[in-house]
């Protein structure tokens, strides 16, 4: 046996015997897949919270800042972001000129006393529709600071605003450990402005998180059109509209709703189908790179990387070009020939749509996606991936090509959350239920589904039982945490927006195991 394999195998046996043995790991994978049946006595969504709910309302005057949230950036920085001024919605709008502002954050280590300021920009972007009768839309001042130079595991302060006269009241954020782990990570997919929604960040609030992972769709402007009006099925509703229409302030009315908890913990998002936002001129995703902030590295906010610690995150855009001839996956094959397992044990990947979903809604509609980039991602070692898009659970066995396998990554799908959409129920694998492959069209890129050719399912479209590869589904709303322990064991526990707040009701939890020393690959650099 190799010496790397066998020091990393009598590490993970020592460590194991320290865990509680109540908490299973995938080293005793894989697993039987269960089902938990929907329960019946739960409504399987909820509405939208009304325009005049005070936590959708500005708390702060007019003209100071709004919407106020941070994220992470490069070692030792942080972004501070929100949005002053006010927006204009009608038949003919005048953007606001970003040159009559500024951006500017106070901020220090003690209380009440700022030894550093820091200098932004301002953004201000425009939803203009073609059509008759479609109200346009162009935004407040969006303002970007970044916080260079931090020191690890250190609180911090700040007020930040455009003039000394309009300064948001004090706030305050920790950043991260630089050697360690985070405590813990949040994990929210598919959120929205339910109540619903409200009752899962409720619930993030409590566990307390360190740093929040959002995997797309985040607002759901896009079930409404121009007018503010809305409907969990916008194709029901509004069959003869010329476009996928949005209702941009209710980006606004998400911000101010998601503010206490974005000003204190740093938020990582990625694109999601209904981020795209299609407008005239052919122009899709101008509110989600107008309002976020993210690393640098690739030269797009729709996919980049970033490290905390012993953890280097992929952020993957699924619904750009990620054919193997594009800019995304030319990035991406960079990003993971740059990564060094031994400073960074762990890779966790992210995007929107899943690759592996038993579920009738998306069941493999992103096939092509995964036939371009599976192969990198499991020869660069992967440990974890996690997706949205399907609203609903599910925790699949370590999987490759659909094939169980102990060196693969292990796929989590939390599109959860709580959205307008309602909560998925049905199984490709229910009778009846197999969509065919012309049912589940992505929103970018082609249908590549077809039958499987081997294993139990050969010579069909679905499993006519749950998968092997899919340990755990259940279709109900909440959200995920996790726990890095140390370089070989992470903590992953799925809470549902059902039960009580706490420990002793978990909707799942497992020990995951890092694959290095195990496998076939060099923990160091991949290629």
């Amino acid at each position: 046996m190799d010496w790397r394999r066998r020091t990393f195998l009598l590490v993970e046996i020592f460590l194991l015997a320290g865990l509680s043995r109540s908490i299973p790991t995938t080293l005793e994978g894989p697993f039987k897949p269960v089902t938990i049946p929907f329960d019946s006595s739960l409504r399987r969504g909820s509405q939208d919270l009304p325009t005049d709910d005070p936590r959708l309302q500005r708390t702060r005057p007019h003209g100071f800042p709004e919407q106020i949230k941070l994220a992470l950036s490069h070692h030792g920085s942080m972004w501070v972001s929100w949005v002053s001024g006010d927006y204009q919605i009608g038949d003919n709008v005048v953007p606001l000129d970003p040159s009559t502002t500024k951006s500017f954050v106070l901020y220090g280590t003690s209380t009440h006393n700022y030894n550093f300021l820091a200098e932004g920009s301002v953004v201000v972007y425009s939803q203009l529709y073609p059509f008759v009768g479609l109200l346009n839309y162009t935004s407040g001042f969006n303002h970007h600071v970044l916080l260079d130079g931090l020191k690890a595991s250190t609180t911090y302060y700040y007020r930040c605003g455009s003039s000394l006269e309009r300064l948001s009241e004090e706030l305050s954020f920790t950043t991260l450990d630089d050697r360690g782990y985070p405590a813990r990570i949040a994990v929210v997919g598919d959120l929205g402005l339910t109540y619903n929604s409200s009752a899962t960040v409720d619930h993030v609030i409590r566990n307390d998180p360190s740093l929040l992972l959002m995997v797309g769709d985040l607002t759901y402007s896009d079930q409404y059109i121009t007018n503010g009006t809305g409907s969990p099925c916008f194709s029901c509703a509004f069959p003869d509209a010329p476009i996928r229409e949005t209702y941009q302030p209710h980006w606004d009315h998400w911000g101010r709703f998601m503010e206490p908890l974005t000003a204190k913990v740093p938020m990582m998002v990625i694109e999601g189908n209904h981020e795209i936002e299609p407008q005239a001129l052919g122009k899709t995703f101008e509110s989600y790179k107008a309002r976020f902030s993210v690393p640098p590295g690739s030269n797009s906010s729709l996919y980049y990387s970033f490290d905390v610690g012993g953890i280097h995150f992929l952020m993957l855009g699924g619904y750009i070009d990620y054919n193997r001839t594009g800019a995304q996956f030319a990035w991406l094959k960079d990003d993971l020939q740059r990564v060094n397992r031994l400073l960074t044990p762990w890779i966790v990947a992210a995007w929107h749509p899943p690759w592996y979903n038993s579920y009738s809604s998306h069941y493999r509609e992103v096939e092509c996606m995964r036939l371009e980039m599976e192969e990198l991602l499991y020869n660069a070692g992967v440990d974890i991936v996690i997706n949205g898009h399907v609203h609903a659970y599910e925790r699949t066995n370590r999987v490759y090509n659909y094939e169980l396998d102990p060196c693969a990554p292990l796929y989590i799908v939390v599109g959860d959350g709580g959205n307008v959409e309602r909560v998925d129920t049905e199984h490709a694998d229910d009778p009846g239920r197999c969509p065919k492959p012309e049912d589940n069209v992505p929103q970018f890129g082609g249908v590549c589904a077809q039958n499987f050719s081997t294993g139990p399912a050969a010579n069909q479209f679905c499993w006519g039982r749950q998968p092997d590869w899919s340990a755990l589904r259940d279709g109900s709303f909440g959200h995920g945490v996790l726990e890095v322990k140390n370089n070989t064991h992470a903590l992953w526990t799925w809470y549902r927006n059902q039960d009580v707040y706490g420990d002793s009701h978990l909707g799942d939890q497992i020990y995951i195991n890092s694959d290095i020393g195990r496998c076939s690959y060099v923990p160091n650099i991949f290629y």
